[in-house]
């Protein structure tokens, strides 16, 4: 099986020198654009963690942010089955679109994946955490401490369980979406995010 991160097998000589690369958000699974590298594009964005294209109007390299400071920063990199088109995992710094939205093919909530949006949250969250803004209710709850946060989500698990079994669906998902959010900030509380529990899910699905 090839190597879908092994970029000495691209196939530079199909395009001309030049390959599609789709830049999509590492968390969220968003699809935030799409531009041409070359192969020296691939080495800038390799040696600067910035993604960088070559762009066909200008003639020459270009990171993306250069002028506005709304980089995308390199998570990670993979190659499609024919080594000629390259996926592109980057943590975006602002709006990729020169238009203002976070992805060049529309606003975020029509073209991110349903789920993608528990990613944001957690990433909000984490950042609640880490500035403890005045006024904000996940602030007051990091600064009640642990046990205050566990005692929430008791709280919102026994008013999701008592709804599956005696209320509508509206409260419901309701109580649900509840439980999400402050078991987002219980797990954050402990130095912990959302992904790290869905990885323990794709580990036990890996084992069967």
């Amino acid at each position: 099986m090839s190597d879908n991160t092994d970029t000495r097998r691209l196939d530079w000589a199909k395009g001309d020198g030049l390959l599609p690369a789709i830049v999509q958000h590492w968390l969220t699974g968003e699809v935030l654009m799409l531009g041409y590298m070359t192969a020296a594009a691939l080495a800038e964005t390799q040696r600067s963690g910035h993604v960088t294209f070559y762009s066909r109007s200008k003639q020459r390299l270009w990171t993306k942010g250069e002028s506005s400071g709304h980089v995308l920063v390199l998570k990670s990199l993979r190659i499609d089955c024919d080594a000629d088109t390259l996926l592109i995992l980057a943590d975006p710094h602002g709006p990729t679109c020169h238009t203002g939205t976070s992805s060049c093919f529309g606003d975020r909530a029509d073209v991110r994946p349903p789920l993608g949006f528990l990613a944001e949250l957690d990433a909000l969250v984490a950042q609640r955490h880490a500035e403890r803004p005045d006024g904000s209710y996940t602030t007051r709850l990091f600064d009640g401490g642990i046990r205050r946060i566990a005692q929430k989500v008791g709280e919102e698990g026994v008013e999701t369980a008592l709804a599956a079994v005696a209320q509508g669906d509206d409260e419901l998902l309701g109580e649900a979406a509840d439980l999400l959010f402050h078991l987002i900030v219980a797990l954050r509380a402990r130095g912990l995010s959302l992904a790290d529990a869905v990885n323990v899910l794709a580990d036990r699905h890996r084992d069967g």
